[in-house]
């Protein structure tokens, strides 16, 4: 079983490229359920939780597998 309902893959991409396909897949999402980023790009440790605090969701935090960071966010 998976921490997350849903996943968006941004391996590969660079800044804004994962905030922008988040933010997409979250608009989607019902209230309360946890989107998994897969990201490469360093930048997206510091964008995501600050878009998290800009537009109301949580940013629960990333874990790394390999050279692919985890990055779990709960819609707001």
């Amino acid at each position: 079983m998976t921490d997350w309902n849903e996943i968006v893959d941004c391996e590969g991409l660079l800044c804004p490229l994962p905030v922008l396909r988040a933010r997409k897949r979250l608009m989607a999402m019902a209230p309360g359920h946890v989107l998994c980023v897969r990201a490469t790009d360093a930048m997206a440790a510091v964008d995501l939780p600050h878009f998290c605090a800009q537009s109301g969701h949580a940013y629960l935090g990333c874990r790394e597998e390999g050279a692919v960071a985890l990055h779990l966010i709960r819609r707001g």
